[in-house]
């Protein structure tokens, strides 16, 4: 782990991005600029906070239970599903949406960027250890950039000699005022693979309202989707590129009792609406450096 005071010495930007370590010992890069707040974890390099100004809630939800602890995930924020997406089907008892979530990240860079945005370069690579999990050598790399919207780009590139296919997601867990003030827009006609009803194909017939467990897996879909809150009085716009899929998922009450990291009734306070590539939208990635990247951006009006 890269030392945080060394952190601040090399990457910190006076008045704008600061480095700190929490008690857990977990780094964390704190942003703070002309347009918004923001809060990175260089564990998992993930974004657990976004804030921009005039806004009175924050873009994402964090669990008051999230762990903090290495091999461990963070509930909330952004996590990053990869090189596969969903429960290992190895039957080696590997961790479910992959790796990478659960080790750390190097500073690449930071900068401020000339219209007032930061922006953050976050990598992480194929060790011995990865290696015993995944037979493939990569160079995965996230760059946040922290302005009016919230723009994140990852980046997977192949270093190997051999092609390797992955799935892949940003875990993006939207704050709510509550799932029953929530409508999400765009998937309309749209097929969908229901988790919940043995991986059935079904069309979306209607806007989506969150009234119980819900686990669908979209396929082909467009590159805008909204989500309507009444509560907080605000519309969430994810624009993406670079992906094919949408995954939308709340536990509901009937699974959330299962999840030791999340308060039984915090189901009502986040809707999880990601931008990913799985199932038939799974990605091969050539040697020789070949790359894919997929980027999402966030609204917030």
């Amino acid at each position: 782990m890269q030392n945080y005071t060394q952190l601040n010495q090399q990457f910190g930007i006076r008045d704008q991005l600061q480095f700190s370590q929490d008690d857990n010992g977990f780094v964390m890069i704190n942003i703070t600029n002309q347009c918004a707040k923001a809060r990175i974890s260089t564990y998992a390099g993930q974004i657990i906070s976004y804030q921009p100004n005039g806004e009175a809630e924050d873009l994402f939800f964090l669990s008051d239970k999230a762990l903090y602890q290495q091999g461990k995930s963070i509930r909330g924020g952004v996590p990053i599903c990869w090189p596969w997406f969903g429960d290992d089907t190895s039957g080696f008892d590997k961790p479910s949406h992959g790796f990478v979530r659960n080790q750390q990240w190097q500073v690449l860079s930071t900068e401020t960027l000339e219209d007032g945005r930061t922006s953050v370069t976050l990598a992480t690579t194929d060790t011995d250890l990865t290696r015993q999990l995944w037979h493939y050598e990569f160079n995965l790399e996230l760059n946040i950039i922290i302005g009016s919207t919230l723009e994140m780009t990852l980046k997977t590139k192949n270093t190997g000699k051999q092609f390797f296919t992955i799935t892949q997601a940003l875990h993006s867990y939207f704050k709510v005022s509550d799932v029953s003030n929530v409508l999400i827009k765009g998937l309309v006609g749209k097929p969908y693979i229901d988790k919940l009803d043995s991986f059935a194909i079904k069309q979306q017939t209607d806007d989506i309202q969150i009234c119980h467990e819900i686990d669908r897996i979209y396929q082909k879909s467009p590159k805008q989707i909204s989500l309507t809150d009444s509560g907080f009085n605000r519309t969430i716009t994810i624009t993406s590129y670079g992906s094919d899929t949408t995954v939308v998922w709340n536990p509901w009450s009937t699974s959330i009792k299962n999840i030791v990291d999340l308060d039984q009734e915090s189901y009502r306070n986040f809707v999880c609406v990601e931008t990913a590539n799985v199932f038939t939208d799974s990605l091969t990635i050539i040697p020789a450096g070949r790359e894919h990247i997929v980027t999402t951006v966030f609204s917030i009006s």
